[in-house]
């Protein structure tokens, strides 16, 4: 989990339709977060994410009404951003076609050419 302490919060008044609730509070909620600033992530885990999603990590949310509830919402995005830039991929293990595989994918081809084969003209 981020601690909240390392993400700066930036609130702003919302856009699309709420009345005059929307035009006068500021729900809007935008989650920034400095990776290399950060204290939480080691020196591999700062290189990981530089590398997979930038310096910074930006997050917006406009969906509730309240402030707290984006607030909320905002975080939870920047740490799925987070945990995605951090996934280790596993390296693909190439492997060879079984033989079954190889039979099914030549009897497939030999329906196809027959079915087109019957779509010939008849030969004179």
């Amino acid at each position: 989990m981020l601690p909240l302490t390392e993400i700066d919060f930036r609130f702003s008044r919302s856009s699309g339709p709420g009345g005059q609730h929307a035009s006068t509070s500021e729900t809007r909620v935008e989650a920034v977060f400095e990776v290399e600033s950060s204290s939480a992530l080691t020196d591999a885990q700062k290189r990981r994410v530089l590398a997979k999603a930038g310096p910074t990590l930006r997050a917006v949310a406009q969906d509730e009404r309240s402030q707290h509830r984006n607030r909320e919402l905002a975080t939870e995005r920047l740490t799925e951003q987070l945990r995605a830039a951090l996934k280790v991929e596993r390296k693909r293990v190439p492997t060879r076609p079984s033989k079954a595989a190889k039979e099914r994918r030549l009897e497939s081809k030999k329906r196809r050419g027959a079915t087109k084969k019957l779509r010939q003209p008849p030969a004179e």
